[in-house]
């Protein structure tokens, strides 16, 4: 019997002009915002950069471990790997679906009696069961392990600071901007956003290493300053899953009075916008080469709104892009 569907995106891309580690996002079905934990109080992660886009922090599972999970904001639900599983006799549960930018695929789940990513352990119920190879770690830590909280990415100190929604954050740092954003199906979306003046959509997708473009925006960027000549790229899923795209450059990428500087984009029919209903309008899943531009990003599912903070120099490899406003 099949319980419940996914969404996911991950993706390893591979080409002379691109090459990295899997990195996994994936797009949560929830209608509205959970109730505010007001015990939650505020606990730093240390999280590994391994230079290729990857946040992995430390996880016990059942008392084991530690082991790697990738931080993935915008996932709608926790994820083990089946070697981890295994090792820990977890029972499979039924099947569910899971959307891919490559299609839909079925996997096994299984529940997770004790997950501890800080000092507060949970109970994960349903969680689909995936290949570390795919995954690229020992699992994703999705929103529902973050329920009703923020995430703060301080790319300075490698820090990831789990927080009450309310608790006062950077917003009176130098360089901080905010930006309102709404949600659909429980991800942060923005319409106020552009790319070389042309409008689009614009979804956080934290978990995706490169930014991921759909056909229409390709088609309304054409002549409008897309950077460089168009290179294969292989983008591989969570469940194995590849589907094959273009990587190009945009010149400017501006999102409620930020500017992002040559980003790198992936275009591709990817299925995730068809999902989204996203396949006929200019539309663009933000990843992290886009997001380690800044310094600090804060991440606010409950209050819808996106934060970040400005480096003080943009001193970062074109592929990466540059902020400004």
């Amino acid at each position: 019997m099949m319980r419940q569907t996914f969404v996911a995106l991950a993706i390893l891309a591979s080409s002379t002009a691109l090459w990295g580690q899997p990195a996994a996002t994936k797009f949560d079905a929830e209608s509205g915002t959970p109730a505010i934990d007001e015990k939650t109080q505020t606990e730093d992660v240390q999280f590994k950069n391994e230079g290729d886009d990857r946040m992995t922090v430390p996880v016990h599972v059942s008392g084991q471990g530690p082991f790697r999970f990738l931080v993935d904001t915008g996932a709608d639900h926790t994820a083990i790997s089946r070697e981890i599983a295994g090792r820990l006799g977890l029972a499979r549960n039924e099947q569910a679906k899971m959307h891919t930018v490559a299609g839909v695929s079925m996997v096994s789940t299984a529940d997770v009696p004790q997950l501890q990513l800080t000092q507060k352990a949970q109970t994960v119920r349903g969680a689909p069961l995936l290949d570390s190879s795919n995954m690229g770690a020992d699992g994703i830590i999705g929103t529902d392990s973050l329920r009703s909280q923020r995430v703060q990415f301080d790319f300075a100190t490698k820090t990831l600071s789990i927080v009450h929604s309310t608790t006062r954050d950077f917003r009176d740092e130098p360089g901080t901007i905010v930006v309102q954003a709404q949600r659909r199906k429980g991800r942060l979306v923005f319409t106020d956003a552009s790319a070389n003046g042309q409008p689009l959509t614009v979804v956080i997708d934290t978990g995706a290493q490169v930014s991921i473009g759909n056909d229409a925006l390709r088609q309304k960027l054409q002549g409008r300053g897309l950077l460089g000549t168009p290179e294969k790229v292989s983008l591989q899923t969570v469940t194995g899953q590849t589907i094959v795209g273009d990587y190009m450059f945009v010149r400017d990428l501006e999102i409620g009075g930020v500017t992002l500087h040559n980003l790198a984009i992936v275009f591709t029919d990817a299925h995730t916008f068809h999902a989204l209903k996203l396949d006929r309008r200019p539309a663009l899943l933000l990843g992290m080469n886009a997001i380690r531009a800044f310094k600090k990003v804060s991440i606010d599912f409950a209050n819808q709104k996106f934060r970040v903070v400005l480096p003080e120099t943009s001193a970062l490899e074109t592929r990466f892009a540059d902020a400004s406003l």
